[in-house]
């Protein structure tokens, strides 16, 4: 397959700060992204490690699942560092007070059916009883553009921060169409943070510039994207590899 993007994958050493360059591998890291709304996981050892274990073709139906939810955690994890706080003192046991912050509003996930579904244990996993809602948008066979035809949102989303689930950015047409049903909702565009694994840098940049108040993170922009609009290197279809095979 050849990429239409004709830039190339950036590599650099990668391991422990206390190594040096000689002592560590060569691997390749994240394509870095000119918006500032995009927020790109550092590329330590254990990210591209476990990002080499999901993109292996040979690995396995559970520990795809089992490194998967790994990085989704961090993601989360991550994202959760952009919701904005306030202050919070509270007494220790001991009776000393403690300046603290807590989160500023609620929050809520939204997964795209059926892929950001398989992101959703591991926000459970960080926010004890989140509420959840779910939008499925599938290509349209006629128009070959992104059709909306499920939604089952918080009745206050309006109200809440949104974390919104899609472990694969591509073209991005599923994504920006279920940002516009969010903020058709009443959710403002500043109130939303998309969570994704990997990203296309066509993707990406798209999502950055049509929304520019809401952030993203994910976890790596890949090289580009090939004929067929796969993202590449890539690591398959995220939904069949999860779900099924």
């Amino acid at each position: 397959m050849t990429s239409k993007s004709d830039s190339q994958a950036p590599s650099r050493p990668v391991g422990p700060e206390y190594r040096s360059t000689s002592q560590k591998p060569t691997a390749t890291i994240s394509t870095e992204i000119s918006h500032p709304n995009v927020h790109i996981l550092p590329q330590t050892p254990q990210l591209i490690a476990l990002l080499t274990m999901i993109r292996d073709r040979n690995t396995g139906r559970a520990d795809f699942i089992f490194y998967s939810n790994r990085i989704i955690r961090l993601l989360v994890e991550e994202g959760l560092n952009h919701l904005p706080v306030v202050e919070h003192t509270i007494t220790t046991p001991v009776g000393r007070s403690y300046s603290g912050v807590k989160f500023e509003g609620k929050i809520c996930g939204v997964s795209i059916m059926r892929a950001g579904e398989s992101m959703e244990q591991g926000l459970r996993d960080c926010c004890r009883s989140v509420r959840i809602g779910k939008i499925l948008i599938q290509r349209d066979e006629d128009t070959s553009k992104p059709k909306l035809y499920y939604d089952k949102l918080p009745e206050d989303i309006a109200n809440r921060w949104v974390l919104l689930l899609d472990p694969m950015l591509a073209t991005g047409g599923s994504a920006l169409m279920a940002v516009e049903v969010l903020i058709s909702r009443g959710v403002p565009e500043e109130h939303i943070l998309f969570l994704n694994l990997i990203a296309s840098p066509e993707g990406a940049a798209k999502f950055a510039e049509r929304f520019p108040k809401l952030r993203v993170v994910t976890a790596f922009v890949d090289q580009g994207l090939d004929e067929k609009n796969y993202i590449v290197p890539g690591l398959g279809d995220f939904g069949d590899r999860f779900y099924t095979m």
